[in-house]
Protein backbone atom coordinates (compact mmCIF):
# COMPACT_ATOMS: atom_id res chain seq x y z
CA UNK A 1 0.00 0.00 0.00
CA UNK A 2 1.69 3.31 -1.20
CA UNK A 3 2.53 5.38 1.75
CA UNK A 4 1.12 8.83 1.60
CA UNK A 5 2.53 12.44 3.45
CA UNK A 6 -0.89 14.14 3.94
CA UNK A 7 -3.79 12.23 4.69
CA UNK A 8 -6.83 14.39 4.95
CA UNK A 9 -10.02 13.03 6.69
CA UNK A 10 -12.78 14.92 6.76
CA UNK A 11 -16.80 13.97 8.13
CA UNK A 12 -18.27 15.15 4.29
CA UNK A 13 -17.26 14.85 0.73
CA UNK A 14 -16.41 18.33 -0.10
CA UNK A 15 -15.16 19.22 3.24
CA UNK A 16 -11.57 18.78 2.03
CA UNK A 17 -11.98 20.73 -0.91
CA UNK A 18 -13.80 23.76 1.75
CA UNK A 19 -11.20 23.61 3.98
CA UNK A 20 -7.78 22.90 2.41
CA UNK A 21 -8.30 22.51 -0.58
CA UNK A 22 -5.28 24.73 -2.10
CA UNK A 23 -2.81 23.08 0.28
CA UNK A 24 -3.83 19.67 -1.10
CA UNK A 25 -2.76 20.96 -4.59
CA UNK A 26 -0.08 23.04 -3.61
CA UNK A 27 1.50 19.75 -2.00
CA UNK A 28 0.57 17.88 -4.93
CA UNK A 29 2.40 20.19 -6.99
CA UNK A 30 5.31 20.16 -4.94
CA UNK A 31 5.49 16.21 -5.33
CA UNK A 32 4.04 15.08 -2.23
CA UNK A 33 1.94 12.03 -1.91
CA UNK A 34 -1.47 13.17 -0.53
CA UNK A 35 -4.73 11.31 0.20
CA UNK A 36 -8.66 11.96 0.88
CA UNK A 37 -10.49 9.44 2.96
CA UNK A 38 -14.26 11.10 3.76
CA UNK A 39 -15.90 9.38 6.55
CA UNK A 40 -19.37 10.06 5.19
CA UNK A 41 -21.50 9.46 1.76
CA UNK A 42 -23.11 12.93 3.16
CA UNK A 43 -26.15 11.06 3.31
CA UNK A 44 -28.22 13.06 5.26
CA UNK A 45 -27.30 16.25 3.09
CA UNK A 46 -31.06 17.94 1.72
CA UNK A 47 -29.46 18.18 -2.11
CA UNK A 48 -28.07 15.34 -4.08
CA UNK A 49 -27.71 11.73 -2.69
CA UNK A 50 -24.98 9.56 -1.54
CA UNK A 51 -24.16 8.21 -4.89
CA UNK A 52 -24.25 11.88 -6.66
CA UNK A 53 -22.10 12.97 -4.24
CA UNK A 54 -19.93 9.93 -4.62
CA UNK A 55 -19.52 10.64 -8.21
CA UNK A 56 -18.85 14.82 -7.52
CA UNK A 57 -16.00 13.33 -4.94
CA UNK A 58 -14.37 11.93 -7.45
CA UNK A 59 -14.45 14.25 -10.05
CA UNK A 60 -12.80 16.82 -7.49
CA UNK A 61 -10.31 14.74 -6.41
CA UNK A 62 -9.18 14.36 -10.36
CA UNK A 63 -9.08 18.32 -10.22
CA UNK A 64 -6.67 18.54 -7.63
CA UNK A 65 -4.80 15.46 -8.60
CA UNK A 66 -5.10 13.43 -5.02
CA UNK A 67 -3.05 9.83 -5.30
CA UNK A 68 -5.88 8.22 -2.84
CA UNK A 69 -9.61 9.22 -2.54
CA UNK A 70 -12.10 6.79 -0.20
CA UNK A 71 -15.30 6.69 1.95
CA UNK A 72 -15.49 5.12 5.20
CA UNK A 73 -19.34 5.10 4.76
CA UNK A 74 -19.52 6.08 8.57
CA UNK A 75 -23.34 7.50 9.73
CA UNK A 76 -23.65 10.70 8.61
CA UNK A 77 -24.87 12.85 11.54
CA UNK A 78 -24.63 9.44 13.56
CA UNK A 79 -20.85 8.26 13.84
CA UNK A 80 -19.14 8.92 17.75
CA UNK A 81 -15.97 8.66 18.97
CA UNK A 82 -16.30 5.10 19.70
CA UNK A 83 -14.01 2.55 19.88
CA UNK A 84 -16.07 1.04 16.60
CA UNK A 85 -15.62 4.17 14.33
CA UNK A 86 -12.00 4.84 15.90
CA UNK A 87 -10.97 1.58 14.89
CA UNK A 88 -12.04 2.48 11.16
CA UNK A 89 -9.78 5.44 11.45
CA UNK A 90 -6.83 3.72 12.99
CA UNK A 91 -7.38 0.99 9.94
CA UNK A 92 -7.31 4.11 7.53
CA UNK A 93 -3.53 5.43 9.27
CA UNK A 94 -2.18 2.35 9.64
CA UNK A 95 -3.04 1.49 5.89
CA UNK A 96 -1.76 5.13 4.54
CA UNK A 97 1.37 5.70 6.86
CA UNK A 98 0.84 9.54 6.83
CA UNK A 99 3.18 12.01 7.79
CA UNK A 100 0.51 14.86 8.47
CA UNK A 101 -3.32 14.26 9.32
CA UNK A 102 -5.82 17.18 8.61
CA UNK A 103 -9.20 17.29 9.70
CA UNK A 104 -12.30 19.13 10.25
CA UNK A 105 -12.55 22.13 12.52
CA UNK A 106 -12.56 21.29 16.42
CA UNK A 107 -15.94 23.68 16.65
CA UNK A 108 -18.56 24.39 13.90
CA UNK A 109 -21.58 25.64 13.11
CA UNK A 110 -22.35 21.99 11.68
CA UNK A 111 -22.56 19.51 14.63
CA UNK A 112 -20.48 16.76 12.76
CA UNK A 113 -16.86 18.92 12.28
CA UNK A 114 -16.39 19.02 15.97
CA UNK A 115 -17.39 15.48 16.44
CA UNK A 116 -14.97 14.52 13.61
CA UNK A 117 -12.01 16.51 14.72
CA UNK A 118 -11.92 15.07 18.10
CA UNK A 119 -12.96 11.45 16.20
CA UNK A 120 -9.26 11.69 14.00
CA UNK A 121 -7.29 12.87 16.63
CA UNK A 122 -7.90 10.37 19.24
CA UNK A 123 -8.11 7.79 16.82
CA UNK A 124 -4.77 9.05 15.42
CA UNK A 125 -3.29 8.53 18.92
CA UNK A 126 -4.52 5.34 19.23
CA UNK A 127 -3.28 4.47 15.87
CA UNK A 128 0.46 4.58 17.60
CA UNK A 129 -0.39 1.84 19.85
CA UNK A 130 0.54 -1.61 19.12
CA UNK A 131 -2.27 -3.28 21.52
CA UNK A 132 -4.82 -2.13 19.56
CA UNK A 133 -4.83 -4.55 17.06
CA UNK A 134 -6.03 -4.18 13.56
CA UNK A 135 -6.20 -5.46 10.42
CA UNK A 136 -6.59 -4.98 6.61
CA UNK A 137 -6.44 -7.35 3.74
CA UNK A 138 -6.58 -10.36 6.11
CA UNK A 139 -3.48 -9.09 7.53
CA UNK A 140 -2.79 -7.36 11.05
CA UNK A 141 -1.73 -3.69 10.81
CA UNK A 142 1.67 -2.57 12.43
CA UNK A 143 1.06 0.38 14.52
CA UNK A 144 1.85 3.79 13.09
CA UNK A 145 1.24 7.38 14.49
CA UNK A 146 1.04 10.66 12.29
CA UNK A 147 3.59 13.38 13.38
CA UNK A 148 1.23 16.15 13.07
CA UNK A 149 -2.60 16.24 13.20
CA UNK A 150 -3.72 19.88 11.74
CA UNK A 151 -7.39 21.46 12.12
CA UNK A 152 -8.56 23.21 8.87
CA UNK A 153 -11.00 26.58 9.69
CA UNK A 154 -14.88 25.99 8.45
CA UNK A 155 -17.90 28.31 8.55
CA UNK A 156 -17.26 30.23 12.01
CA UNK A 157 -14.15 31.95 12.41
CA UNK A 158 -11.62 30.47 14.78
CA UNK A 159 -7.97 31.34 15.94
CA UNK A 160 -5.56 30.09 13.65
CA UNK A 161 -2.03 29.05 14.50
CA UNK A 162 -0.08 29.09 10.89
CA UNK A 163 -1.50 29.68 7.13
CA UNK A 164 -0.38 28.24 4.02
CA UNK A 165 -0.15 30.41 1.06
CA UNK A 166 -2.57 29.15 -1.92
CA UNK A 167 -2.42 32.45 -4.00
CA UNK A 168 -1.21 30.48 -7.05
CA UNK A 169 -3.74 27.52 -6.24
CA UNK A 170 -6.37 29.34 -5.29
CA UNK A 171 -8.40 28.76 -9.17
CA UNK A 172 -7.58 25.36 -9.06
CA UNK A 173 -9.70 25.49 -5.67
CA UNK A 174 -12.79 26.59 -6.33
CA UNK A 175 -12.68 24.58 -9.85
CA UNK A 176 -12.83 21.55 -7.33
CA UNK A 177 -15.15 23.14 -5.15
CA UNK A 178 -17.47 23.68 -8.04
CA UNK A 179 -17.12 19.82 -8.88
CA UNK A 180 -19.95 19.40 -6.07
CA UNK A 181 -22.69 20.99 -8.69
CA UNK A 182 -25.69 19.63 -6.09
CA UNK A 183 -24.08 20.77 -3.64
CA UNK A 184 -23.59 24.71 -4.08
CA UNK A 185 -24.76 27.73 -6.18
CA UNK A 186 -26.96 27.49 -9.32
CA UNK A 187 -29.82 29.15 -9.88
CA UNK A 188 -30.63 26.37 -12.46
CA UNK A 189 -31.60 24.36 -9.96
CA UNK A 190 -35.09 23.17 -8.42
CA UNK A 191 -33.44 21.57 -5.28
CA UNK A 192 -34.16 23.77 -1.89
CA UNK A 193 -31.68 26.49 -0.76
CA UNK A 194 -29.44 25.39 1.89
CA UNK A 195 -26.79 27.23 4.19
CA UNK A 196 -24.23 26.33 1.32
CA UNK A 197 -26.07 26.55 -1.61
CA UNK A 198 -26.36 30.21 -1.09
CA UNK A 199 -24.48 32.43 -3.32
CA UNK A 200 -22.93 34.19 -0.14
CA UNK A 201 -21.83 31.17 0.95
CA UNK A 202 -19.16 30.88 -1.44
CA UNK A 203 -18.28 34.62 -1.09
CA UNK A 204 -17.39 33.88 2.66
CA UNK A 205 -14.88 31.07 1.62
CA UNK A 206 -13.47 33.71 -0.46
CA UNK A 207 -13.60 36.35 2.04
CA UNK A 208 -11.90 33.99 4.72
CA UNK A 209 -9.19 32.71 2.20
CA UNK A 210 -8.32 36.86 1.85
CA UNK A 211 -8.35 37.32 5.29
CA UNK A 212 -5.89 34.06 6.37
CA UNK A 213 -3.86 35.29 3.06
CA UNK A 214 -3.29 39.26 4.21
CA UNK A 215 -2.67 38.08 7.43
CA UNK A 216 0.86 36.58 5.83
CA UNK A 217 1.06 39.24 3.25
CA UNK A 218 -1.01 37.13 0.64
CA UNK A 219 -3.87 37.45 -1.85
CA UNK A 220 -5.30 33.77 -0.30
CA UNK A 221 -4.44 31.70 2.66
CA UNK A 222 -5.69 28.83 4.40
CA UNK A 223 -5.40 28.99 8.00
CA UNK A 224 -4.73 25.77 10.42
CA UNK A 225 -5.18 25.15 14.24
CA UNK A 226 -2.42 22.45 15.69
CA UNK A 227 -3.89 19.81 18.10
CA UNK A 228 -0.98 19.82 19.79
CA UNK A 229 2.97 21.55 20.44
CA UNK A 230 4.49 21.38 17.17
CA UNK A 231 8.50 20.74 17.50
CA UNK A 232 11.21 22.36 15.27
CA UNK A 233 15.06 21.81 15.23
CA UNK A 234 15.40 25.41 14.20
CA UNK A 235 13.28 28.77 14.22
CA UNK A 236 14.20 28.91 10.66
CA UNK A 237 12.20 25.45 9.97
CA UNK A 238 8.93 27.95 10.66
CA UNK A 239 9.78 29.70 7.14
Amino acid sequence: MEKLDLLVLAAHPDDAELGCGGTIVRLVQEGKKVGIVDLTQGELGTRGTAEIRLKEAEAAAAVMGVHVRENLGLRDGRFQNNEEDQLAIIRCVRKYRPEMVITNAPTDRHPDHGRAALLVADACFYAGLRRIVSGYDGLTQEAWRPKSVFHFVQSQSLPIDFVVDITAQWPVKIQAIKAYKSQFHDPESKEPETYISSANFLRMVEARAVEHGHAVGKTYGEGFIRSRVVGVNSLFDLY
